[in-house]
């Protein structure tokens, strides 16, 4: 195959590579290869809040876990695990370690996590993600009077979707999801819509409401203000939805040239639910 400019296009090989490299500039780079190299060595962080010390959140935290009766399984998406300015630490240390479970992974069955089996099959097992079938979630807090169990899927939305269609497990508990009324305050990470709620977020209003304490939803944000107005006094930008951008032509990026993708983002600027 042919390069660019008419000639051939195959790579150099090896031989060609290293005699590059050894005339011309790189003769005066010889002695950088004896310089000894510097360990990067990660902050310490902190046991509770998981953040690094010196910007821990814990003085945002309430003083003692919330005692709820909702038992939380966070199904999380292996990504998540990397990402710096996650929410479902926070979620974890404003509740007892047994209200708040996190299993981490893709693809979940019977045989792996039994346990998780037996939660998806409790007629008392909720799980939080919208769509045509799904009740709202104050419709069903009304009828119930017995301890709950809530499952939620901690990943981006095309990720939560993923884990949602591809594990029968989680087609068995009755689908719940929570009315758009309230906007985002997760400002330092771009959603999808001005109605799109982080983890923390939901799980903080989805708690409330089948406690039915209005409280549990202002203490568990409290910690996700703090952390956006820390990370936006130190250079963050505030991230409008996808949403926001695209109605009032903020939108820089180029658009997909996929058809589907690019019928969802006509679908968002016309208020269409996706």
């Amino acid at each position: 195959m042919e390069g660019r400019g008419g000639g051939s296009g195959a790579d150099p090989g090896p031989a060609t590579a290293t005699a590059s490299a050894s005339g011309g500039e790189g003769e005066g780079c010889e002695g950088l290869w004896e310089l000894p190299v510097e360990r990067c060595e990660r902050r310490p962080v902190c046991g509770r809040c998981s953040r690094p010390q010196k910007v821990c959140l814990c003085p945002f935290l309430p003083v003692h876990p919330l005692k709820v009766s909702t038992c939380l399984y966070i199904i999380q998406h292996p990504a998540e695990e990397s990402r710096v300015l996650r929410t479902v630490p926070l979620l974890a240390a404003c509740l007892p370690p047994d209200k708040c479970k996190i299993l981490v992974g893709r693809r979940f069955n019977e045989d792996r996590y039994p346990e998780l089996a037996t939660v998806c099959r409790n007629p008392n097992t909720l799980i939080l993600y919208p769509g045509a079938e799904a009740t709202n979630l104050e419709e069903v807090a009304v009828m119930s009077s017995s301890p709950s169990v809530m499952i939620i899927i901690d990943g981006t939305w095309s990720q939560a979707k993923d884990i949602f269609y591809k594990n029968s497990l989680f087609r068995l508990p009755k689908q719940v999801q929570l009315k758009p009324s309230i906007s985002s305050q997760y400002v330092i990470r771009t959603q999808p819509t001005n109605t799109c709620l982080s983890t923390l977020e939901c799980a903080a209003v989805a708690l409330s409401i089948m406690e039915k304490n209005k409280s549990i939803q202002e203490i568990i944000l409290h910690p996700l203000q703090a952390l956006c107005s820390f990370q936006l006094q130190h250079g963050a930008q505030i991230h409008h939805s996808k949403e926001h951008l695209l109605k009032n032509g903020l939108y820089d990026k180029p658009m997909p040239k996929n058809k589907r993708k690019l019928r969802r983002m006509e679908l968002l600027v016309n208020n269409v639910k996706i």
